[in-house]
């Protein structure tokens, strides 16, 4: 996927927001709070080299199965009213450039999700934690197997049925030993994803 993919995908996710009007302020919020969510997303990964010290280029695809809890009620009546979960997901990656490498992971995250968008609900994420890798002696900036997976991303979900939304977004995750071990230069790779999940209860 190129990087004009991304972009279409972004100008999409704004085009949504812009063309679906806000929920009405008189309108009641839905409960939220202790509605939990599985999910299962997938997608490809891109390169980003941000410093001077990050030569390789990372390739692959990602598997990211998810659980997540609501903890609060959507909050304010304007356009950005949304509410606060938490949650966790698993981190499997599959390298094949620059050499074929592996990583499974394990990540908390926090999200806010716009909620006056109907069926629409736009949402900010940021997770991180760690991940066991075979990249020492593979991935030339790593001189650990033991990492920590960092990343922050947007995206939308979009209701189906009451129960099942499809979605879609894109995330920047960096990868590196947090000084643990060197080399610790740290590879960086963006994530254009899509998805599905399920609410629980």
């Amino acid at each position: 996927m190129s990087i004009h993919h991304i972009r279409a995908v972004v100008v999409l996710l704004c085009a949504g927001l812009i063309w679906m009007p806000p929920v009405s302020a008189e309108e009641p919020s839905p409960r939220m709070v202790g509605k939990q969510t599985v999910g299962l997303m997938v997608g490809g990964m891109l390169p980003v080299r941000v410093m001077e010290g990050q030569s390789s280029k990372l390739n692959g695809v990602a598997v990211h199965p998810s659980w997540q809890i609501e903890l609060t009620d959507p909050v304010g009546s304007r356009w950005w009213s949304g509410s606060i979960a938490l949650g966790a997901e698993l981190a499997v990656l599959g390298i094949t450039q620059p050499t074929g490498a592996y990583g499974i992971g394990f990540t908390p995250k926090v999200v806010y999700t716009l909620a006056s968008f109907g069926r629409l609900k736009p949402y900010l994420e940021l997770g991180g934690g760690p991940i066991w890798t075979n990249f020492d002696g593979r991935i030339p900036e790593e001189g650990s197997n033991f990492n920590f997976l960092v990343w922050g991303g947007t995206g939308a979900t979009y209701d189906l049925t009451a129960r099942w939304a499809l979605s879609v977004g894109v995330r920047f995750s960096h990868i590196s030993n947090a000084g643990t071990a060197n080399p610790n230069a740290g590879v960086n790779y963006l994530l254009p994803f899509v998805g599905v999940t399920a609410k629980l209860f």
